[in-house]
């Protein structure tokens, strides 16, 4: 199981952690994440906390992938 921590920077300038959790590889989850945002309708639902977050490829200006763990 890969458990992405997605550092986000939203159009307006802010910025966001959140964890992604999916069953297959690291890569592969990388690539699933990259290609969902890229869509004009893509969504992905990520963790924030113990929220639920709903990130729209629309209003992403950055992403940045790390294993889990600490994004320094």
């Amino acid at each position: 199981m890969a458990e992405l921590v997605l550092r986000v920077r939203l159009i307006g300038g802010e910025r966001l952690d959140v964890t992604y959790d999916t069953g297959d590889g690291l890569d592969e989850t990388v690539d699933r994440v990259i290609a969902a945002l890229a869509e004009d309708n893509g969504v992905l639902r990520c963790r924030h906390g113990d929220r639920l977050v709903v990130l729209y490829g629309r209003g992403i200006a950055t992403l940045e992938v790390a294993p889990r763990g600490a994004v320094l």
